[in-house]
């Protein structure tokens, strides 16, 4: 069965989250310097099997665009310049990165560790992925 992978699409980094072979539990893959996206996943996709990619939606907490929206847009057109073929689906990123942060929190991570920007980026892309599946199976 292909993988579904997470994109937590950032300015600066961007985190990566991807599913096992069955699609049923989401782990953090890598967190990459946002240019470099297109690149990884043209190698990512020629090595593994990916039915569909999950982008992160921005909003505001009323349901509007926030202000990285324009962002996240930009990318999301390269991205379907660069991969016609791939299925792919915008999801709520609300409340990732407090989430991510509070993981890093409730599995004993030292002061020092939480500060690092990158792996609450891979953990945001995990927390939108293990959101989407389990809103699957229901």
């Amino acid at each position: 069965m292909p993988r579904i992978l997470a994109i937590d699409y950032g300015q600066k980094r961007t985190g990566i989250a991807v599913t096992d072979d069955l699609q049923i539990i989401g782990s953090g893959l890598t967190t990459i310097p946002s240019e470099t996206v297109i690149a990884f996943l043209k190698d990512y996709f020629a090595k593994e099997n990916v039915a569909k990619v999950l982008i992160g939606e921005p909003k505001q907490m009323n349901g509007q665009p926030s202000e990285s929206a324009p962002i996240i847009e930009a990318f999301v057109l390269k991205f379907k310049t660069a991969f016609p073929e791939m299925q792919l689906e915008r999801v709520d990123e609300r409340f990732t990165s407090k989430m991510a942060f509070q993981t890093m929190i409730d599995s004993g991570l030292k002061k020092k560790q939480r500060q690092n920007k990158a792996l609450i980026d891979e953990i945001s892309a995990t927390i939108m992925l293990q959101d989407y599946l389990s809103r699957k199976m229901f």
